[in-house]
């Protein structure tokens, strides 16, 4: 029996999906790009996930050494995360069973996200083994810039997160920002949060020619495309970005720039897009900038670089994000990022290029900022060469080094060599 097994839990999404209308974001290539470049280091991994879909197999060998197991717990579709947690004693009784029928041992499990949390504060109980938390995102912080009671997370979910951080061996923050609301809003022990920062995908994410990508995804050759990547919410900010917009066209006339929004879906006719996604194309449609604005849906990882590579800047204009892996990968490509400085991967940012970091919810601000990267040329150069070099440190093979030492220190000996 391997004792190198990790039990890994995403209740809520599968980091393999593919479905259209599926939980994608950050916390999917989180884990399955940490679980990978784990496995290239001698470990085995299984990964169990709410089944949302008739057509998935049950388990999905990854590869030699990482499988996805599609858990039956209610409903085979996909459903909000608010009508799931019903389900977690049916994913449990499935998980014991699939333990004891392939004579499992695990050293550790780790979960992705507070629901995940509950199912491993009841395998940690049971297996006794220890339990390692992730959230990805904070429901304080989410009510903290929440616009209305619909986006406000409940307190039960607070109450679920404030019990993990106290009965978690480790709790792992994927930014300093998140690590220091987690120890002052969560009263968390400083010794058991450890910041695990993100890593990238170097082989894939890479400089590539510009003018070939914008003809590949068929941009204008004679306009700046300004980038946007990631889930359509409004936490992300992207109304924001819209308004900047229309003060940058208004602020500087002669300068040709579309900005191209990645992420939603958009298969449906736009009556019938998500609330959010319907939102923003109305209020395109209010500033009269409908023309400079290109809704174009989601993409999978292997089609993303293409985008990044047209791209002349990114935009991420979130008013809370606990990272922002899509701005690494933005800028391993070359692609100067402009960040709000709430988010955490600010923290990579030069502080030579501090006119790239900006206050969130300021639309005046982030037009002053695209205009001043846009307008001069020689900004823009030397910030284009630099960027790709502030994170070429940044791979996953480090953030599994960084991963595999915190969990040996949280099971108590650094030295253990079932780890």
């Amino acid at each position: 029996m391997n004792t190198k097994r990790l039990a890994v839990i995403s209740y809520h999404t599968c980091p393999i999906s593919d479905e259209a209308d599926a939980e994608i974001g950050g916390m999917n290539i989180y884990v399955l790009e940490l679980s990978k470049a784990l496995a290239k280091k001698g470990y085995f991994l299984d990964i169990f996930t709410r089944s949302q879909d008739t057509n998935s197999p049950r388990i999905v060998q990854v590869n030699d050494a990482v499988r996805v197991i599609h858990v039956p717990a209610g409903p085979l579709e996909p459903l909000s995360k608010k009508n799931i947690e019903q389900y977690i004693p049916e994913f449990l009784a499935y998980f014991y069973a699939f333990v004891k029928k392939e004579n499992i041992s695990y050293r550790i499990v780790s979960c992705h996200y507070f629901l995940s949390g509950i199912i491993g504060m009841d395998i940690k109980k049971k297996l006794k083994i220890p339990l390692v938390i992730t959230f990805h995102t904070l429901g304080l912080m989410k009510n903290l810039v929440a616009r209305s009671d619909e986006e406000r997370e409940s307190k039960e979910r607070i109450e679920i997160e404030l019990q993990l951080v106290k009965e978690s061996d480790l709790v792992v923050a994927t930014g300093e920002r998140d690590a220091q609301y987690i120890r002052y809003l969560y009263d968390g022990k400083p010794e058991k949060i450890a910041v695990v920062t993100p890593g990238v995908n170097l082989e894939l994410f890479k400089p590539a020619d510009k003018i070939q990508a914008k003809k590949e995804i068929g941009a204008s050759l004679d306009e700046k495309v300004i980038l946007f990547v990631g889930r359509i919410e409004p936490l992300k900010g992207v109304d924001v970005l819209l308004y900047s917009l229309k003060i940058l066209l208004g602020s500087h006339p002669n300068l040709k720039v579309c900005v191209w929004i990645v992420g939603g879906d958009i298969s449906l006719a736009v009556d019938e897009w998500p609330k959010e996604l319907k939102k923003l194309s109305e209020i395109r449609h209010l500033l009269r900038i409908h023309t400079s604005v290109k809704f174009v849906g989601r993409k999978e990882q292997q089609e993303l670089p293409v985008y990044y590579h047209a791209a002349d800047l990114m935009v991420m204009p979130s008013h809370y994000e606990s990272f922002g892996i899509t701005a690494v990968e933005a800028m391993a490509c070359g692609v100067p990022v402009i960040t709000t400085d709430v988010t955490g991967v600010s923290k990579l940012i030069d502080k030579r290029h501090s006119e790239l970091i900006i206050s969130a919810n300021n639309p005046i601000r982030l037009a002053e900022s695209i205009a001043a990267l846009l307008c001069n040329t020689d900004e823009y150069n030397k910030v284009s060469r630099s960027v790709a070099q502030n994170v070429q440190d940044i791979s996953w093979d480090t953030t599994a080094d960084h991963f595999i030492d915190l969990c040996k220190s949280c099971t108590g000996d650094k030295n253990d060599s079932r780890l």
